[in-house]
């Protein structure tokens, strides 16, 4: 067995972690989403994400994100409607509701990537997702791509019905360094 398993398989059995600490380029980072209604697609973004990023493809056990983002970020190039989404109460309310956040519970391994479980917290309702990604690592830089979708409904956001669509697909590119 080589050294470098073995000490991994040491620290890990120690309950250690070999995960690396990734630093999220936030300047960089893009959260966007659409949401398609009888209207048409709307498409819109968020700035402003924190994260903690600790991942390594050997050790997935150890692997975490904890991220959030200010809701008051959020923008659609139309001034009306991001008024509307900020303040109004059936909407994000992001006076009331400051920050939108995602702790994963485990990340594992699929065949097109990685798939994060954890816990999206929206206006205080927190539900289960599921976000596949991928991550291309350089060495000491890196960069996160995901994409998933949500039922705003689950997390009280608009009305049932009516003109916006109720399944958001939302798109993250977080780049990294070590």
């Amino acid at each position: 067995m080589k050294l470098k398993q073995m000490i991994s398989g040491a620290l890990m059995m120690g309950g250690l972690s070999l995960a690396t600490n990734w630093n999220a380029d936030t300047a960089n980072a893009k959260v966007t989403f659409s949401v398609s209604g009888p209207f048409g697609t709307v498409h819109g973004s968020f700035t402003g994400l924190k994260a903690v990023i600790k991942f390594d493809e050997k050790d997935l056990g150890g692997s975490s994100v904890t991220a959030s983002i200010e809701a008051k970020t959020v923008t659609t190039g139309v001034g009306l409607r991001n008024h509307d989404l900020r303040t109004e109460e059936e909407w994000l309310n992001t006076d009331k509701f400051p920050l939108m956040s995602f702790r994963s519970d485990k990340i594992e391994k699929t065949d097109k990537g990685y798939k994060a479980t954890g816990g999206l917290t929206i206006k205080s309702t927190t539900r289960t997702v599921y976000i596949p990604f991928t991550f291309t690592n350089k060495e000491s830089t890196g960069i996160f791509k995901g994409q998933f979708q949500i039922n705003r409904e689950d997390y009280k956001v608009g009305k049932d019905g009516g003109s916006v669509g109720s399944v958001i697909t939302i798109n993250l590119e977080v780049p990294v360094k070590k």
